[in-house]
């Protein structure tokens, strides 16, 4: 019997005025597997995240969770984005408060916690981490590194059964990349699905289940990571992987 994927996308065409910008996306993404989406800059990778998490909304095509179609309910965005959770590049948290009390809102507002037990989600999410020391300091007063695994475990205290990540690390110094990188792992190791854009190719090499190139909105080839970039198929990403040294 064949396994049902997680997250599939289907025939996903998306365009800005008359600008394509994903050009029918086929893509199935199964429990507790990490793939990494590379390309070019403009090959819309990003763009793909976004309308898996209904922040873009494509013009055909479909997009299912657990075999339901996501965008056929626009009523149950909410329940949506906490189904399929998303972490930035900037880390969009609260500046004027305390970083447990980022994490709170939305256990409280959204999924109707009570102020203890939204404490308690969040602390246990914060020591996930790493940060459970940091509850009670004020958003602005921790390092790139640290706001963004705030912001992971702010996605991560929603329960969801995917997690977006678009260019996680991008914003952050060099030292700091590794912090956000080794929650990521950990992640992978717990079994949380995941679906990643970055330009940290080694941590896809070692950490990636599958490696998804795309240029142009289209995907040109996927595999291993070890096909992908010791073993390329496809010409252009041949002519991509090889420049990553440079």
């Amino acid at each position: 019997m064949a396994v049902r994927p997680i997250l599939e996308i289907a025939g996903l065409y998306k365009s800005y005025d008359e600008t394509p910008v994903l050009e029918g996306i086929d893509l199935k993404v199964f429990e507790e597997e990490l793939v990494f989406l590379i390309g070019p800059s403009g090959s819309g990778k990003s763009t793909l995240l976004r309308c898996c998490n209904l922040l873009e909304t494509p013009q055909s095509g479909a997009i299912m969770l657990r075999g339901k179609n996501i965008e056929a309910r626009p009523s149950q965005l909410n329940q949506t984005r906490q189904r399929i959770g998303m972490v930035f590049q900037s880390f969009n948290l609260y500046p004027h408060l305390s970083v447990q009390a980022n994490i709170t809102i939305a256990l409280r507002l959204v999924q109707k916690k009570t102020k203890e037990q939204a404490n308690e989600i969040a602390l246990e999410h914060l020591d996930k981490v790493g940060l459970k020391h940091k509850a009670d300091s004020r958003a602005t007063s921790l390092s790139g590194g640290q706001q963004q695994r705030v912001a992971i475990a702010r996605a991560l205290a929603l329960k969801p059964e995917v997690m977006l990540f678009d260019e996680p690390t991008s914003a952050l110094d060099p030292e700091l990349v590794m912090d956000v990188l080794n929650v990521m792992r950990d992640m992978k190791q717990d079994g949380m699905t995941m679906m990643v854009v970055s330009h940290e190719m080694r941590f896809a090499e070692e950490a990636a289940d599958r490696v998804v190139f795309m240029d142009g909105g289209k995907i040109l080839e996927q595999g291993a990571p070890s096909q992908i970039f010791h073993h390329p198929q496809h010409e252009r990403t041949r002519s991509f992987v090889s420049r990553l040294g440079d």
